[in-house]
């Protein structure tokens, strides 16, 4: 397979990612399968950083459509997240990868604090770091949360996973003549309002030129190939 093509990654995984099939929670079995892609990828010496989603367990947003205060819902969403972050520790750590939680939100007894320089100790050392609770704030989401570290944390690249294996034009689900794109500029993402990440995630990595690979992280062995630098899913960079 030859050297990893990229050396540190920030993985962003919905919360939707984790439910599976049944649509609504923690699906073992997905988790297990997501957790055993990371320990293949961690052993070729990738230092690897992962930012998971709620929205298995609660979407903010969907509350405060429906009148619920903004920020009491973010912050609900932020606690989502955490649970999937436990739950993935523990899903690394039964098959030997040391995992570090760390949350955006002081939380002692279940996760360190959010500390940068130690975020990247522990990458150095190989550990696998999980960041939660979003940025901390509300009216950000964890997409605006995984731009964020990727940059602190000096990654590579933002490996978006998620059900389908790229960006399209329409959703290849409902619309038979949905093309797929094998690379976009963040312009044209924002122009087209195209689902890779939220605009406000879009921006922060145009500004930094920070490349976002959006791939499906369901088959078997798709993290290890992009890693390794095949061209699978959607690249977003710039010009």
């Amino acid at each position: 397979m030859g050297e990893p093509y990229y050396k540190r990654v920030l993985l962003k995984l919905s919360g939707e990612a984790l439910a599976g099939d049944q649509g609504y929670g923690i699906d073992p079995q997905t988790i297990t399968t997501i957790a055993n892609e990371v320990k293949v990828v961690v052993e070729c010496g990738v230092e690897l950083a992962l930012v998971i989603g709620g929205g298995n367990i609660f979407r903010g947003l969907a509350a405060s459509s429906k009148g619920m205060d903004r920020a009491s819902a973010d912050y609900m969403g932020m606690l989502a997240t955490m649970i999937n972050s436990l739950a993935m520790q523990d899903a690394l750590e039964k098959i030997g990868v040391d995992t570090r939680v760390q949350s955006a939100i002081a939380m002692q007894e279940v996760a360190e604090p959010y500390i940068r320089r130690r975020a990247i100790r522990h990458l150095e050392k190989g550990r696998v770091v999980i960041f939660g609770a979003g940025t901390g704030n509300p009216y950000f989401t964890t997409d605006t949360a995984a731009s964020l570290r990727a940059m602190e944390i000096g990654a590579d690249v933002i490996l978006k996973g998620t059900k389908v294996d790229g960006v399209y034009s329409a959703d290849p689900k409902k619309d038979p003549n949905a093309v797929k794109f094998p690379s976009l500029t963040y312009l044209e993402v924002l122009k087209k309002g195209l689902q890779v990440m939220d605009a406000t995630a879009t921006s922060l990595c145009m500004d930094n030129s920070l490349p976002i690979i959006v791939f499906d992280v369901t088959t078997d062995g798709n993290v290890k190939r992009v890693v390794f630098g095949e061209e699978i899913g959607t690249i977003v960079k710039g010009e």
